[in-house]
């Protein structure tokens, strides 16, 4: 007979009945429990999706326990409530799959992983581009050397809303393409710097641009050089501060001198999810907006010619991806993990962490007027 692990999805809202969705479906997952601050949204989300009388329905979150051989967690609830529960659910035992970012400090994150490996618990974090059939491909195109000699990256995610208020667009938005590009490059970046500009929500101040109003004269308020509460409840409020950018600027260099150029806005009505690595001999482009060419590969050149350059060699190639759901190959990579008692080799919590901790430098750099943060690969 097959082994089913039983499991508690905690937060069913936007993301999180998609997850419950895949767990439902997950032939060796069994959902026993079901946990949400608004008793109204677990009948909505009952009725949904047929869930049997017997799987437990509660706003509170130590009713959990009452739960006979729960093995594993599932929590999709604000970042702000993450360090409170997960650390309840890892010393009660419990497997935990987290959405990102995992915290919203990196020592908290840190703390985490070093319990869930005294736990011998699996720590996982939702980061579900990195199982992204796209960027899975990527990944094997830049680490089998074809663009040539690296040059840099740049991305772009922009939209016209929705805009957060518990924190700014880049603790929003930069996590998804950070995550790419250190996949793509196998490396995390050393220096960061971030810039940017509040409109919306604290007076159009411009951010780290030298002589100018920074955040710092703001009321934008940090500990830490992160944004840090500790809530005690999935029903916790979140952070909130009087001070969010909409536009941020990024910049990420690596240990190879590989810079990566993001910009991130939510009051952009062009709507864009573009992210790109340019090298000697070619650019590979992820255009997620895109339905028909989402992964391109463009070869080019130049070949000199006395004191001219020639651009030569250049083709358009469309690549293959396979299919299937990103959210669905982290679901069943959470549940190998489980099976096996292993770690993540993708999304650990520790590949949560150094995201975290490079959101957390990126915040120091805005708050310091955009000037060069420099990570410490040993923290």
């Amino acid at each position: 007979m097959t082994k089913k692990i039983k499991i508690a999805v905690v937060g069913v809202g936007r993301w999180g009945v998609h997850l419950l969705r895949n767990f439902l479906e997950h032939p060796q997952a069994e959902v026993v429990a079901l946990i949400d601050p608004n008793s109204q949204r677990l009948a909505e989300v009952k009725q949904q999706h047929n869930l049997d009388d017997k799987v437990l329905l509660t706003t509170e979150w130590h009713s959990i326990q009452q739960v006979t051989d729960l093995e594993a967690v599932v929590i999709a609830t604000p970042a702000s409530t993450h360090y409170s529960l997960i650390t309840d659910a890892l010393h009660w035992g419990y497997h935990v799959l987290a959405e990102k970012p995992l915290t919203l400090n990196s020592a908290e994150c840190r703390e985490l992983c070093l319990l869930a490996e005294k736990q011998q618990r699996q720590l996982i974090v939702d980061h579900t581009y990195l199982f992204h059939p796209v960027v899975e491909r990527g990944k094997a195109v830049v680490q089998a050397s074809q663009l040539g000699d690296l040059r840099y990256g740049y991305a772009t995610r922009t939209h016209l809303g929705p805009v957060r208020q518990d924190v700014d667009a880049l603790w929003d938005l930069a996590i998804h393409d950070i995550a790419i590009f250190n996949s793509w490059l196998n490396q995390i970046p050393v220096t960061v710097q971030a810039t940017g500009t509040v409109w919306l929500q604290g007076g159009g101040e411009q951010m780290g641009e030298e002589g100018e109003k920074s955040i710092q004269n703001s009321k934008f308020k940090i500990q830490n050089s992160s944004i840090r509460v500790s809530p005690s409840s999935p029903s916790s409020p979140s952070p909130q501060t009087e001070a969010l950018a909409d536009l941020v600027w990024v910049t990420l260099t690596y240990p190879n001198n590989f810079q990566a150029y993001i910009h991130l806005c939510w009051l952009n009505p062009d709507k864009q999810r573009r992210l790109g690595v340019v090298g000697s001999q070619g650019s590979l482009i992820f255009d997620e907006m895109s339905p028909t060419s989402p992964l391109t590969l463009l070869h080019g050149e130049f070949e000199r010619q006395e004191n001219r350059f020639i651009p030569v060699n250049q083709r358009q190639q469309v690549l293959e991806i396979e299919t299937g759901e990103p959210l669905r190959r982290v679901c069943n990579h959470f549940m190998t993990c489980v099976l096996d008692n292993t770690p993540s080799q993708v999304s650990s919590g520790w590949v949560g962490t150094q995201l975290v901790q490079i959101l957390a430098a990126l915040t120091e750099s805005l708050n310091k007027g955009g000037k060069p943060v420099f990570l410490d690969a040993n923290e």
